[in-house]
């Protein structure tokens, strides 16, 4: 990180902001093209890294990349405040972000696509579901984004 004066380095920080927000952002290199795509999503932290979980239908660009294994970039931001200044070019903002890359697997066993899931649940709603319809189980892709990389960025003031 080129600013090392707006780095975060506390985990316990890091994953505060994580678990306060709601959407990742997932970009997947695409035969030439970049494909960001924004998803509700859920988090573990197994042996320190962390795994994130979002679902989607069994069909589509997101779907078919999965399947493949790739690299993958995600960042998730907030906290944003805008700081205004006398002119222009001295506005700023205050927010919060983290940002890596790491491997995005479409998770097949069902036990595991119900813990991603209840991840899922946790996030959004506060709560897991924990029972899950096994028809409707069958039509959700579950995908796993497992963090090689991250950093995070914060300018609170």
């Amino acid at each position: 990180m080129r600013r090392k004066d707006r780095e975060i380095t506390d985990q316990r920080e890091i994953e505060a902001f994580i678990s306060g927000e709601t959407i990742l952002r997932v970009a997947l290199y695409d035969k030439g093209e970049i494909y960001i795509v924004p998803v509700n999503y859920g988090y573990l932290i197994e042996e320190g890294k962390y795994l994130f979980y979002f679902h989607g239908a069994c069909a589509g660009r997101k779907f078919e990349l999965a399947g493949q294994g790739p690299s993958a970039g995600f960042e998730i931001d907030g906290r944003y405040r805008l700081l205004e200044g006398d002119t222009a070019c001295s506005f700023s903002a205050a927010f919060q972000s983290v940002t890596g890359t790491g491997k995005l697997v479409l998770v097949e066993d069902r036990e595991e696509k119900r813990r991603g899931l209840d991840a899922v649940m946790r996030q959004a709603a506060g709560k897991a579901e924990g029972e899950y319809d096994e028809r409707v189980l069958e039509k959700t892709a579950v995908f796993r984004l497992e963090v090689e990389k991250m950093s995070c960025k914060g300018i609170l003031r």
